[in-house]
């Protein structure tokens, strides 16, 4: 048993009430009167304000938002740009020899065909210009 559990149901055998604020998104008011129910939304209210205070206490002012902001920006030009543009010089001018696709017929191990493609040329890839002129051609 813990030890809230503990505490409020020795203060409910003495009568005594014990107040155990609950943290949640929205807190509703206790059924009671109109003045009491007003009242307890009110200190609610206030609670807010004051945790919000204690809060922002440590916080620091626009000034250093703004400061961050372009330290932030500083970094991308100093770090990023840069690295994107080696990758780029990398990819494209110093490791450009990359294998195409050999010219002519395929071999047969890489030509295989499980069923007729539902086109008129059935035995020609959708983009393969030339077996598609060459598939006319014979007909």
């Amino acid at each position: 048993m813990s030890l809230r559990v503990a505490a409020s149901r020795l203060a409910s055998r003495r009568g005594a009430v014990l107040t155990v604020q609950r943290r949640n998104a929205q807190t509703v008011p206790k059924l009671g009167t109109e003045a009491e129910m007003q009242a307890e939304a009110v200190q609610q209210i206030r609670a807010r304000i004051a945790y919000q205070k204690e809060l922002m206490k440590g916080k620091h002012g626009p000034e250093a938002d703004i400061h961050e902001m372009n330290w932030w920006i500083q970094a991308t030009f100093m770090v990023a740009i840069p690295f994107c543009a080696a990758s780029y010089i990398y990819s494209f001018v110093i490791d450009n020899e990359h294998p195409h696709r050999i010219e002519g017929p395929l071999p047969e191990y890489m030509a295989i065909r499980h069923k007729e493609y539902p086109w008129e040329c059935s035995d020609c890839d959708l983009l393969d210009d030339a077996c598609w002129k060459k598939c006319r051609a014979e007909k």
